[in-house]
């Protein structure tokens, strides 16, 4: 299966020293060499790179490892097909707009039989069961809410139940963003460790390299890393249970009481 990276933070930060532990598993360190993609929020705009070539060996890749674009929201995808041929169409992160902002997903795992009416509203340009998974999670979060977007607390209550549904029909580990909050949903892995004051010294596990983010960070930042396998080996990482769906917001979980007003 895919493996899956975000990055969610309070203040915009460089993904590169996690992309570069990253994407060394995309054909080096691991098997996932049917392309990759990592999609950046900036302001209300998105910046989106994605390639079917591995991402070990991606000149594109490169260039991101190489280049630290800052952002408060990341997402990024390195990918082992299971359903769809390995061709760009198929590369995660996928973006629509809805409400008039950007939408950013990415899935790992497989969904069996998994086949919902769409009604045009978002339709898939590739083939993959990822896709169209998120296609339908925006018809049905449309749907429900209508013309404006709703608050954090009943979008979060719809999270939960939209990923346990579509979670029914196989492996749905996926993260999602709208550029304010990431969205992230365990079938059966992820990780995330929150870095805050006083920073870590940090290893890679995939790659021969160590970053003492206290300086480079300030004392007030927070980020938090979501990854399906921890990146490094020397920091506490927290593992989310099957079937749980997290929101992280300025880079800490956030708990939000139910529409119903319930905790």
């Amino acid at each position: 299966m895919c493996q899956l990276l975000g990055m969610n933070c309070n203040t915009p930060t460089d993904i590169v020293f996690s992309f570069t532990g990253f994407s060394t598993r995309g054909g080096l360190t691991d098997e996932h060499k049917d392309g990759w993609g990592i999609a950046f929020f900036e302001g209300s705009g998105v910046r989106l790179f994605v390639d079917h070539q591995p991402a070990v060996s991606s000149p594109v890749a490169d260039l991101i490892k190489s280049y630290p674009i800052k952002s408060k929201n990341v997402i990024a995808h390195i990918r082992k097909a299971t359903q769809g041929e390995v061709m760009l169409e198929n590369c995660h992160p996928f973006v629509r707009e809805c409400w008039g902002r950007y939408w950013v997903f990415a899935h790992n795992g497989d969904l069996k039989n998994f086949a919902p009416a769409l009604n045009g509203s978002f339709l898939p340009v590739g083939t993959t069961d990822s896709e169209l998974a998120f296609c339908y999670l925006l018809q049905q979060m449309r749907s429900r809410f209508g013309e404006v977007m709703p608050g954090m607390p009943e979008l979060a209550d719809f999270m939960r139940e939209i990923t346990a549904e579509i979670a029914a029909f196989g492996t749905f580990n996926m993260m999602l963003s709208n550029g304010e909050a990431l969205f992230a949903h365990c079938s059966t892995k992820l990780h995330y460790i929150i870095r805050q004051y006083p920073f870590p010294v940090a290893n890679l596990s995939d790659e021969q390299m160590t970053v003492d983010f206290s300086q480079v960070t300030t004392p007030n930042d927070k980020v938090a890393v979501i990854v399906t396998e921890p990146l490094t080996d020397n920091e506490t990482w927290t593992q989310f249970s099957p079937g749980q769906m997290t929101v992280f917001v300025d880079g800490d979980v956030v708990q939000f009481a139910s529409a119903g007003g319930a905790a």
